[in-house]
């Protein structure tokens, strides 16, 4: 689970059209789940991506910084306020 900001002049939909590249990506990934994008009513853009595993999370994220490097995606987050967590879900309803 990542939260953050927006760059200044940035809306979110500029951010979901600039994960297009991204979310093709994730799609790739080995253990990938679901993905599922908030914006509360102070701005603050939550992304939650369910995975198999840790360590599927932990390589995918990786990739995003390096092989994803150059997506139109970095340039829409306020690096200043990424807050990026890795934890295992205690309880799953359906």
């Amino acid at each position: 689970m990542t939260t953050f900001r927006l760059a200044p002049g940035r809306t979110g939909a500029d951010f979901l059209a600039a994960n297009e590249d991204i979310d093709d990506y994730l799609r790739r990934q080995p253990g990938f789940r679901w993905r599922r994008i908030t914006q509360a009513d102070d701005g603050t853009i939550t992304d939650i991506v369910a995975w198999d595993s840790a360590a599927d999370a932990r390589r995918s994220a990786s990739g995003i910084m390096t092989e994803m490097a150059d997506s139109p995606v970095h340039a829409t987050i306020d690096h200043a306020t990424v807050d990026f967590r890795i934890a295992p879900v205690l309880h799953h309803l359906t």
